[in-house]
């Protein structure tokens, strides 16, 4: 096993995966929707060089359990990250988040005891007022019919090649990869369901307390994002919420710049933790 297979941990009755890498001060890093811990990996090399950096599987998603009888909002998923901290040990920590995990990992910080010392976003959801893209997914993943169509593995393929600047650059191994986890319709379900489950009060209250945030700020993010196509705006709004914050617009990269450039946003984040 190497330092970033997946392991595994009993947190409330669920088995959730995560990646873990390095020592120092620990890093968590939050994925979206639909990737898990994977799509981190490759970044954190660079970051475990000076840290302790954990990906997680958030519950739904990758090798973690994704149950049906559950509600898959702030409050689950804020529930799981405590008891799954409280498990490897970690209080203080930097955060790191993408996409759907976004929302999360903000809500989860702001609604409890200040335990980030820095944040980082990186291509990501903040606020109440989604995009029409945004809403077209809502709604694709709350009607039966259309969210059979966009889990079912050529609707995450679409997705996650769009996520691409470059639809082809894809390789057939990490598009499997991604893809593995969601090969039963029950899987698929849960997936639907964890990508809709946020409450849109949850993305108010962040609007309201996220500036009175007062830790370091770093906002990498893909400027040829097809999946968040405000997310310049997105990231203006939080610049101006979060004057402390330092911006990098990779201009020839898409919405998952892990996978497109991992090497850089390892070292931009590596740099940003270790200092």
């Amino acid at each position: 096993m190497t330092e970033t297979d997946v392991k595994r941990v009993q947190v409330d009755g669920l088995t959730v995966a995560y990646r873990e890498s390095g020592a120092g001060p620990p890093v968590l890093l939050l994925h979206g929707w639909p990737t898990s811990s994977l799509l981190w990996r490759d970044v954190m090399v660079s970051i475990a060089r000076a840290n302790r950096v954990v990906a997680i599987d958030l519950p739904g998603f990758g090798a973690s359990d994704k149950p049906l009888d559950v509600r898959y909002n702030f409050a689950f998923f804020g529930r799981v990250l405590d008891l799954f901290l409280a498990k490897l040990g970690v209080t203080e920590l930097g955060l790191a988040v993408h996409d759907l995990g976004g929302p999360i990992g903000l809500h989860w910080l702001l609604h409890g005891p200040r335990r980030a010392t820095k944040l980082a976003l990186l291509n990501t959801l903040v606020y109440p007022e989604f995009s029409d893209a945004v809403k077209e997914f809502i709604r694709a993943c709350a009607a039966p019919d259309a969210s059979e169509r966009v889990t079912s593995p050529s609707g995450l393929e679409e997705i996650l090649r769009d996520g691409l600047a470059d639809r082809a650059s894809l390789p057939p191994e990490t598009l499997a990869a991604l893809l593995e986890p969601f090969s039963t319709p029950d899987s698929r379900r849960a997936l639907a369901a964890a990508g809709i489950g946020v409450e849109r009060r949850g993305f108010i209250a962040i609007a309201q307390k996220l500036p009175s945030l007062r830790v370091p700020v770093r906002i990498i993010y893909g400027e040829r994002d097809r999946l968040l196509p405000d997310v310049a705006t997105t990231m203006a709004r939080v610049k101006a919420d979060l004057p402390q914050a330092e911006v990098t617009a990779l201009p020839d990269r898409g919405h998952f710049i892990q996978l497109e450039a991992p090497a850089q946003v390892g070292d931009l984040l590596g740099r940003f933790f270790a200092e």
